[in-house]
């Protein structure tokens, strides 16, 4: 069990990086989106950075208080992007690198359901949760891009 737990740990620390660095980014992206288009565009991109917040402290919560880990304070790469259409190509791209490591993450804690008896409900919904935040991502993402 503590194998399992010691795995989810390293693999939630990752995802607490990414998700520092998404978070900075979409921050630092919003101060570069110019013309007349710029403010709904800058208030997206502000309101996806809260988002990732918020998934940031759910996985705080999850290492520290659930797996009795420590959380990270490192971040993973960011990618810079200087015009509004590379931005918003820049972060779908990470939104859907996300999308598809935090899976690899729940595959563990569903094929590790006995072995995580008084977490795994709270592990399972919280990771689901933070995939379907970023799913919803990719959506305004495509929408602003028009795919």
């Amino acid at each position: 069990m503590e194998t399992v737990k010691n795995e989810l740990i390293v693999m939630l620390n990752k995802a607490l990086e990414m998700e520092h660095a998404a978070r900075i980014q979409y921050l630092a992206h919003a101060e570069l989106i110019k013309g007349i288009e710029a403010e709904p565009i800058i208030a997206r991109l502000k309101e996806i950075a809260s988002d990732e917040a918020k998934h940031e402290d759910k996985f705080r919560d999850l290492i520290g208080n659930y797996l009795f880990g420590e959380p990270s304070m490192g971040m993973a790469k960011t990618h810079t992007a200087k015009e509004t259409i590379e931005i918003l190509e820049v972060n779908l791209t990470g939104e859907k690198e996300s999308i598809d490591f935090y899976k690899i993450i729940y595959k563990k804690v569903i094929e590790n359901k006995e072995k995580l008896p008084y977490i795994f409900e709270t592990l399972e919904h919280e990771i689901r949760h933070v995939i379907i935040g970023e799913q919803q991502h990719i959506a305004e993402l495509s929408v602003l891009l028009g795919k």
